[in-house]
């Protein structure tokens, strides 16, 4: 299914993915920090905002 050459493709191209998320998220830390207060308000909504999501499906099921 998969060749040797794509696995080290899908390797090399995720560690180089993954460097440039790091590189990027570093360089930009200083400026999210100064225009962005409390983000951890953002992720706690969504997080509330999916499992809301999940409930109503688990609900309807036995409905």
């Amino acid at each position: 299914m998969f060749s040797t050459g794509r696995i080290i493709f899908a390797l090399v191209f995720l560690v180089a993915f993954v460097l440039a998320l790091v590189w990027s998220y570093r360089k930009d830390s200083a400026v999210n920090r100064i225009h962005f207060k409390k983000p951890y308000k953002v992720l706690l909504a969504l997080l509330g905002f999916f499992l809301l999501l999940f409930l109503l499906v688990k609900i309807k099921q036995y409905l």
